[in-house]
């Protein structure tokens, strides 16, 4: 047991007390959410709602100290909060996870504000769209996009067959299983017909900077989820490439990427014949590359200004 719990830690603690051991432990390595995820473990393991930290803060622990202790240690060793509890927030909505699957991050959800945008300046957000979700994880993205459109149907595919069990089991928690399939499948290789909206958030790390990633990521992430090859664009390549028989001829295609590598996937949309916008995300990053219908019926040349690149954009 690590020394700044093992004199403190029992049944008798308050819950209160024990966020803020935890919080001092956690922000003394350098965590930057040191109180949060102080809270969500004992959510998690205790049982603790989040009103119950105002409003009964000497609420003792009870039971649950001693997985309370190992769920802090393990922190402390670097183990990420969403790998303890096993679930995650994305969209506002909830997602369990395994080691088969990303944890969810804030900035994919560009890619759904993204795709969101596109659809309200087209279809509208009423409209029968296909959906396909390549290198689905736990299937967050398409799992939010489908809550945000209620006549939509989506597949999700992914190369190991636990995410795709996974994300099947995190549509029926949110309610959109009965517009969603999941499946086990080489990117689209299995995959027939036209969608709407193609949309992925595929490995995109260099193999060799794989080592220098933050140990949280690491070491806790599937490595096939993160792998992208020499240069991190292999997947896109394949995906990309595939667009042209997977795309309606008003669709809308979506990718995450990674620092660095806006402009090689530009290149490769505009190679499949698509108008590529660049996306950022809140911190400023480029962060999702979209590729939009050659010619729009409703505003030929003008897309949204949030997604204009001009140098991107006819």
């Amino acid at each position: 047991m690590d020394p700044r719990f093992r004199d403190t830690f029992g049944p008798e603690l308050s819950i209160g007390k024990a966020v803020e051991i935890m919080t001092a432990s956690f922000a003394q390595v350098g965590y930057s959410t040191p109180g949060l995820d102080a809270r969500l473990l004992l959510a998690d393991i205790a049982g603790v709602k989040r009103i119950e930290f105002i409003v009964a803060p000497e609420r003792p622990v009870g039971a649950d100290w001693q997985r309370l202790t190992e769920a802090a240690e393990r922190r402390l060793a670097g183990e990420p909060v969403a790998r303890l509890i096993g679930s995650w927030e994305f969209w506002s909505l909830p997602f369990a996870l395994d080691a088969s699957t990303l944890v969810p991050r804030p900035e994919t959800e560009t890619v759904v504000e993204a795709v969101l945008a596109a659809i309200d300046r087209s279809s509208g957000r009423d409209a029968s769209l296909r959906i396909l979700d390549l290198g689905t994880g736990c299937g967050a993205i398409l799992v939010a996009l489908l809550s945000e459109l209620p006549n939509a149907f989506g597949i999700g595919v992914d190369r190991e067959l636990g995410a795709a069990r996974l994300a099947q089991a995190n549509a029926e928690r949110n309610r959109v299983a009965k517009r969603a399939a999941f499946i086990a499948g080489d990117w689209a290789t299995a995959i027939v017909g036209n969608f709407d909206v193609v949309v992925s958030n595929p490995p995109y790390v260099a193999s060799g900077a794989i080592a220098t990633l933050d140990p949280e990521v690491r070491c806790h992430d599937p490595p096939l989820a993160l792998d992208g090859g020499p240069d991190g664009l292999c997947a896109y390549r394949s995906i990309i490439a595939d667009l042209p028989r997977l795309l309606a001829r008003e669709g809308t295609a979506a990718f995450e990427v990674g620092a660095g590598q806006a402009e090689a996937v530009v290149a490769l949309v505009e190679g499949a014949n698509l108008r590529p916008a660049i996306r950022r995300d809140l911190a400023g990053r480029d962060r999702v590359v979209l590729g939009l219908p050659s010619v729009r019926q409703d505003t030929p040349n003008k897309p949204c200004d949030e997604m204009r690149r001009e140098k991107h954009l006819a």
